[in-house]
């Protein structure tokens, strides 16, 4: 496990940065003052909403494991497993969450190709909820509307790709007319290009996406909730708005977990279009991100330590990603 507790420990230190810089540059006497006026009650029903959001993805696990056709996995080993993931919340788009399904293969034989294509269809899905909701808020904000169609393209994009498989297949053809090494995985990306199909396909977007819209939008009033403990009067709306502008900025740019554009973002729209305060705005962001991104994180150790103790044997060691990702 060492490689994921340096890749941890990179990214607290890059938070450590993030949130020491905004401190500094807002002043640490206004986030102190905000706190000691802030209602904690607040945060613990933020830790709520946000355990709410992955409740839901969970729903959309189990929704992607059925329509693969992978059964027989315990309801409560498939929550861990699912839970597992984020430990690598923090890597770039949260690609890292396809460690679960090396998890999966290396604690029930499920083949880790089989499954990985459920991360992408996931993305996908969380990706177009997201959009949803930035559209349905966005509209008084041109900031909002322009993430929205950074969102769609890129969403659209990923479902070209998906839906017309021509260049997929002619790629994978070559590979397999290739060098050894990628004829050895073309037949492997073969089956993966062909799970993410049946995943993505118009029929199966439908329910992962509400449960997307659902869970994202919990996340998003977590924010507001926030807000509402340092005494702010942000809409409720306006604040799933922000919360979601943030986070699809956050999967566009290519950092470990959003770091930096997600707080920033957060913190620019809330003083600059919210009308908040520099003090409340910036410590607000800090919980958010506190209740959410790093409780996640917390939450994947938590589900991984349990699982170790459940497959000692089978989880003994490092756990390959690489595995999972062809």
């Amino acid at each position: 496990m060492s490689r994921f507790v340096y890749r941890l420990i990179a990214a607290m230190l890059l938070g450590v940065l993030v949130y020491g810089f905004a401190a500094i540059y807002v002043g640490v006497g206004k986030i102190e003052q905000s706190l000691v006026n802030f209602r904690w009650s607040a945060f613990a029903l933020a830790l709520t909403l946000a355990s709410l959001n992955y409740g839901l993805r969970f729903f959309k696990w189990q929704y992607y494991l059925r329509r693969l056709d992978v059964r027989g996995i315990p309801t409560f080993d498939s929550l861990l497993i699912f839970l597992s993931g984020f430990v690598l919340t923090i890597t770039p788009g949260k690609v890292g969450e396809v460690f679960k399904s090396a998890v999966l293969a290396k604690t029930h034989g499920v083949a880790a190709h089989r499954t990985a294509p459920i991360v992408v269809a996931d993305r996908l899905t969380d990706a177009i909820g997201i959009v949803i909701l930035i559209v349905a808020g966005g509209a008084a904000f041109t900031g909002g509307l322009l993430w929205a169609a950074a969102g769609t393209a890129a969403v659209l994009c990923g479902l070209g790709c998906i839906l017309w498989p021509a260049p997929g297949l002619w790629l994978i053809r070559r590979m397999a007319a290739g060098p050894e090494k990628l004829r050895r995985l073309a037949p492997k990306l073969d089956e993966a290009f062909g799970n993410l199909r049946v995943l993505a396909s118009p029929a199966a977007l439908l329910w992962p996406t509400a449960l997307s819209v659902v869970a994202w939008g919990a996340e998003g009033v977590a924010l507001f909730v926030l807000l509402q403990g340092f005494g702010q009067s942000v809409p409720m709306g306006v604040a799933v708005l922000f919360y979601s502008t943030a986070t699809l900025a956050g999967a566009l740019v290519p950092v470990p977990g959003g770091l930096g554009i997600v707080e920033g973002l957060i913190q620019k729209q809330l003083v600059g279009l919210g009308g908040v305060s520099e003090g409340p705005a910036t410590a607000a962001m800090m919980l958010v991100r506190f209740a959410t991104l790093w409780w996640a994180v917390l939450v994947g150790f938590l589900a991984l330590f349990m699982l170790r103790l459940r497959f000692p044997a089978e989880l003994r060691g490092d756990v390959d990603v690489s595995a999972a990702a062809p």
